[in-house]
Order: structure tokens, then sequence, then C-alpha cells
């Protein structure tokens, strides 16, 4: 019998998933634990893995396409075995197939619309053409005219019955670029810059390489989430920001000796290993930072006190940032960080992490030293009540011991959730990690 594969729920807040790639072709055997897809959540690119042994009789979902937790992705059965059911099909994919009208398909696609329901966004893109001159195009392809700003009027159709399909688009929108490329561009008297660019000289950027053409670019399902949930922390978190500056030369010091050990192993340990470790302590020393504000649903609001400090760490991926965890992280050595987040920023950065590995965490640490920005204030993560960020260290005139010297200093800045953590409390804690990081030797105890 042949079994359906749906998109899997992959991550707590997953509602779609985007099919970025199929890693086999219909025919292709396939038996359990084979790899069948890539799937893009709203946290990670995550591989799709056959329950089933037999052949992948059939892709339901085309690469590229946003699916709906729970519907169909592929059938895998017998080899020869049919699938040609209209049930084993997406409405849109069936309609171009030819094997049923378009107009049903397109009642199919709109679910409970139908019965006065509305349907998601995906679902109703399709539009049927008839008498009334409406234009028959994919869902996909809609999509795609919106983004790129095509008017799907003026597109002609190469699919069954003259229905306009991505392929339609990108070659109209690849047309209106090359015209748009091709048009000479207007003398500007020399001392004039145009009042296209002025924004961007007056910001100090540089106005000689302007982009060639303008448009919309769709942003990621990661990028999405990282967008919105970003945007609920700025505006319903009660953020305060609180500065301190660390003697960084003793941990810097005593890294330069460990890793000239370390070196014949293999190890070498960063900054931001000693920090994660400072604040995990920190958050055991300090237990009032290790909490989460909760607002259960029709319930009074509450404070959780966390037993243990999972401490995540933000890692730049080619759509935004994602926050691995270390957890237990106070009971842990920085040998032991270092290896840890070395191999969670390799995984995060192939998009590999499982939802073990970036969900959980109570507090954050960000650090943008190795870009040189000296100072900056992070957006707390929720539901974490706090996130440090790290600046670069850097060499600076200081006063030791009654004397002008010159020391290594590095900045903290500790976002605060007001709700939880009130300015005392989170001036305590930058202070145990300030002590922490200027006698790193009681990392060793």
């Amino acid at each position: 019998m042949a079994n359906i594969i749906d998109m899997p729920k992959l991550s707590d807040t997953m509602t779609v998933g985007t099919l970025v790639k199929w890693l086999k072709k219909e025919g292709d055997p396939v038996v359990t634990g084979d790899m069948l897809a890539e799937v893009e959540t709203d946290k990670a690119a995550m591989e799709l893995e056959s329950f089933f042994d037999g052949v992948l009789l059939k892709i339901i979902a085309p690469a590229g396409s946003q699916v709906p937790i729970g519907s169909p992705l592929c059938i895998v059965g017998i080899p020869g075995e049919s699938v040609g059911t209209q049930s084993s099909m997406h409405p849109a994919e069936a309609a171009a197939s030819g094997r049923v009208p378009a107009k049903s398909a397109a009642a199919d696609a709109a679910g409970p619309s139908a019965a006065g329901q509305p349907a998601s966004n995906a679902q109703s893109a399709e539009v049927p053409s008839g008498p009334s001159g409406r234009i028959r195009i994919s869902p996909l392809a809609r999509k795609l005219a919106e983004t790129k700003g095509v008017d799907i009027s003026r597109v002609a159709g190469s699919g069954p019955n003259g229905r306009i399909v991505r392929a339609d688009v990108e070659a109209t929108a690849a047309a209106s670029a090359e015209a748009i490329a091709a048009k000479p561009t207007p003398a500007v008297p020399a001392g004039v810059v145009p009042a296209k660019l002025a924004s961007a000289s007056v910001a100090g950027l540089p106005i000689s390489n302007p982009p060639s053409t303008e448009g919309l670019t769709p942003v990621s399902t990661i990028r999405a989430l990282i967008a919105r949930r970003l945007l609920e922390s700025k505006t319903q978190i009660p953020h305060f920001y609180l500065e301190i500056e660390v003697d960084a030369e003793p941990m810097l010091t005593l890294r330069a000796q460990l890793n000239a050990s370390l070196e014949k192993d293999g190890v070498k340990l960063s900054v931001n290993d000693f920090v994660i470790k400072a604040a995990a302590e920190s958050l055991r020393r300090v237990a009032a930072v290790n909490r989460s504000w909760v607002e259960p649903k029709g319930g009074q609001p509450a404070i959780r006190q966390h037993s243990s400090s999972h401490v995540s760490f933000a890692v730049a991926i080619e759509d935004g940032l994602i926050t691995p965890v270390i957890r237990d992280a106070q009971s842990k050595s920085v040998m032991t960080i270092s290896k840890e987040t070395k191999s969670l920023a390799k995984l995060a950065k192939e998009k590999k992490l499982q939802p073990a590995q970036y969900t959980g965490g109570t507090f954050c640490v960000t650090n943008l030293g190795m870009f040189g920005i000296e100072r900056f204030s992070a957006i707390i993560n929720p539901p974490d009540a706090a996130i440090l960020a790290v600046g670069a260290t850097v060499k600076k005139p200081v006063v030791k011991d009654d004397k002008i010297v010159i020391g290594q200093r590095m900045a903290l800045t500790l976002s605060c959730d007001h709700r939880v953590v009130d300015g005392a409390t989170g001036a305590l804690f930058l202070n145990a990690v300030k002590e922490l990081l200027e006698k790193p030797v009681m990392f060793m105890l």
C-alpha cells in the first residue's frame, strides 16, 4: 500500500514549512532513514526522513513551495503501484496535470472557505479563468508576481489551457529588467548628486555603485520569524540597559597560555567561550536574572525560576541568526563549552540544528567584537529575561595603581526585561561577570 509522507511539525512555532529541494527523485529506491528532502522551518533547515521502504512513487510538493504542516509531500510505495488519485495530489498540481478541472482544483484548494471560512493565502492564490475573463495562475506564480511587481495581465501563460506558471513570471520579470538596464542613463552635471542618492551620501555610504535595479526580495521563513519575534520583544518587553567595562587583560593572558598548551590537541579557546562560562556562573550566583516572565492564557502572570544556566549564543547565518544552546553551562569547563559552541555553530551554519539544540535557553550572549563593534545594545530573545552584548577588546589608556598605562578593555551591555529584573539585580549580575572575567583562574576551581 502506498504511504503518504506529510509535512511534519519540526518546531514548536512552526505552521508551514518550505520544501527547499528534493534529495531523491521519482522512481528512486528508498529505505527507512533515507533523507528525502530539505525542509526549511521557521527556525532552521532540516532533512525530511523516510519512515518507509520502497520507491519514491510521487513527489507532490514541488521544490520551493510552502506546505502547511500535515499536508502531503510525497508518496512512497511498491514499484509500479498506482498513485494517480486526486486525493494524493495537491489541488494546484492536479489542475496543472490536467487530471481534474482547474475550477474544481481551485475549489479544493480553497478548503474551508467554501463553507464560509477564510482559506490560507497559499491555498487561495489559485484564480480560475472563465467567461468572466479572470486570469488562471498557479499559487506560486501569483506570489512570485506580487514579489517581483509583475503585472499578471501582461504575462502569457505556457501551462495547460494558458495557465501562468512560475517560469512565465520569471521570464517576464527578466525581460523587464533587461529593458530597464538597456535604457540610457541621463547625464548628471559634475558636482550634482541625484536626489535618489542624496540620503546615501549624507549617511556616509558610497554612492559610486548604486544597485542597477530595484525590486522586492521575498524573505525566508526564518527571516520572517526573526522579524516577528524581535518586533514583539521590542514593543512588548520593557527593556532597560546596563553597561560595564571589563579589564580583559587577565582573561586574554590565560587564554593565550591555554591555547599554546592545547595547540597540539587542536583546541583553540575563544573570548566568547570565557564570556559564556562567566555568564553561566553569574546566573548561578545571581539567580534572579535566570528567570522568565510567564503569562498563561486566562491566568495570572508569573515569574518562572530556572534551576540551570542554559546559555544560548547568537550565530549569524545566511538568513539572519539563530541561537544554539549550551545546556547546564554552569557545570561545564571552558574547554567543554568551546567544543560545544564550535560544533553547534557549524551545524547552525549548515542549517542542521535539531530543535532540542536551539530551544530551551534561559539566557543569551551575543558578540560583535570580532567585527570591531566596541559596544552595542541587543534585543532580548524571549522568553529570556536578559541578553548580554559583548563588544571588541580595545587597547586604551587606563589608570592602574595611580599610573596611566595601556590597558585592554571590553564593554559589556546587559539588556534586561524590567518585568523580571530590576536595576540593582542587573548590576549585581554584571559585576559578577566582570569579577569572573578579571579573575579567570576561578574558572579552573
